[in-house]
């Protein structure tokens, strides 16, 4: 890859074809190769760009990467700001500031820092978990200010180590090179050690999903666990197993974590034994399956979370998604008992909140069973919401409660 032009040269423009400016016009951060007039091939990764309408007029300012699809992402909307090293330590100033506003935060906990175009830094988020930080790299463009970001992150907060993670996919479709390493500070022996809803959790985060866990559901997990009490409880895609462990710990008398993945099974029976719940039982299956053997076998069960992978990663998937969803909760209803608690979400961002409203309607229908939500939730206050992409809000918890059969239609 070539290196950028020095951030003393002058932002070269790049135009929008004609009518085609208003997205970025109300800040969405992503512009697209179909979208440009000029598609900036001969341009460097990381060279700061300035986004104009077809006849001239100053947009927007933002970073190239000839290597993507998604050519241009844009993080300036004051033409006097360059993109330069203090621009993006400000905006990690800023993310830090918004974590803070909800209260002091615990040291001993996890916490998202930075969560990409949410807070301003498209391509970028930071999690913490306890004394280490994991730093995700998803643009291209942004690789140019690596070490300045992972050199302000260790200054503003003073982590025992950071790990950097750019997963394959992410490699492949922004010309960078796939890394899993600690690059910073000293490498924990052990998985890491950090306290959240009153438990005790372990995460390797270099062998885990993502960032290493999924911090997004950790107020959604505490929800949820209000309605457990004294109910047998099944958790569906338990992954690490956060559903099921605080539901036990809040009083749920059983509790079987079902997943497909042997690690994950594995770190939650860790997370189980470190926190003395011995009232939780995990189980490797396929979740179509087990929920289909288990309506055969004529299991039943109080409480049924569902918390499946993201079933619609674009939008020519989201209509197989939705046929996902249907059949997934419509297994769930047939293993609840009447007047049970159904906790079901979905984190594909294609589907909107009223498409997957649309798909609880038509499960009601079909199982001829009345759904009531009781909460409809989101991600947790650290995984804020930009009004200008509405691509970050993407999780959907809903928290029901499942009458009794009335004979509707099959």
């Amino acid at each position: 890859m070539s290196s950028p032009s020095p951030a003393s040269d002058s932002p070269i423009p790049l135009a929008v074809k004609p009518s085609r400016q208003f997205p970025f016009v109300a800040r969405h951060p992503w512009v697209h190769l179909g979208s440009l007039g000029r598609d900036g091939a001969d341009l460097s990764a990381g060279q700061e760009v300035d986004l104009t309408t077809s006849d001239g007029q100053w947009v927007a300012r933002g970073l190239v990467n000839p290597s993507s699809r998604l050519r241009v992402r844009l993080y300036g909307w004051d033409q006097s700001q360059r993109l330069d090293e203090d621009f993006f330590r400000r905006r990690i100033d800023q993310a830090i500031a918004r974590r803070e506003l909800g209260g002091a935060v615990d040291r001993e906990g996890a916490q998202r820092i930075v969560f990409s175009e949410s807070d301003g830094l498209s391509g970028l988020v930071v999690d913490r978990y306890a004394e280490y930080l994991s730093v995700q790299i998803t643009a291209g463009a942004l690789n140019r200010f690596r070490e300045p970001i992972l050199d302000h992150l260790c200054e503003r907060l003073g982590p025992a180590g950071v790990c950097l993670r750019i997963d394959e996919k992410t490699a492949t479709h922004e010309g960078l090179e796939k890394t899993d390493q600690w690059v910073r500070g000293e490498a924990p022996d052990q998985p890491i050690r950090y306290r959240q809803n009153g438990l005790w959790w372990l995460v390797d985060l270099l062998g885990g999903q993502k960032t290493g866990a999924y911090l997004d559901q950790a107020a959604n997990h505490a929800a949820a666990a209000k309605y457990m009490r004294g109910r047998r409880v099944l958790d569906v895609c338990c992954y690490v197993g956060g559903f099921g462990l605080v539901a036990a710990a809040a009083g749920a008398t059983e509790v079987v974590g079902v997943d497909g993945s042997e690690r994950a099974l594995a770190a939650a029976a860790e997370n189980a034994k470190a926190n003395g719940i011995d009232s939780v039982r995990f189980v490797q299956a396929d979740f179509f399956d087990y929920l289909r053997e288990a309506a055969e076998r004529g299991e039943r069960y109080d409480a049924v979370v569902l918390d499946p992978p993201r079933f619609a990663g674009s939008r020519h998937q989201l209509d197989s998604a939705l046929r996902a969803y249907q059949k997934l909760n419509s297994s769930a209803l047939d293993v609840l008992v009447p007047g049970g608690v159904l906790v079901t979400n979905s984190c594909s961002g294609r589907v909107s909140r009223s498409d997957f409203l649309n798909v609880l309607c038509d499960v009601a229908r079909r199982r001829g069973r009345a759904i009531t939500i009781l909460e409809s939730r989101g991600p947790a206050p650290d995984h804020p919401i930009s009004v200008s992409c509405p691509e970050t809000d993407y999780l959907k918890c809903l928290i029901c409660e499942v009458g009794e059969p009335n004979g509707g239609a099959q």
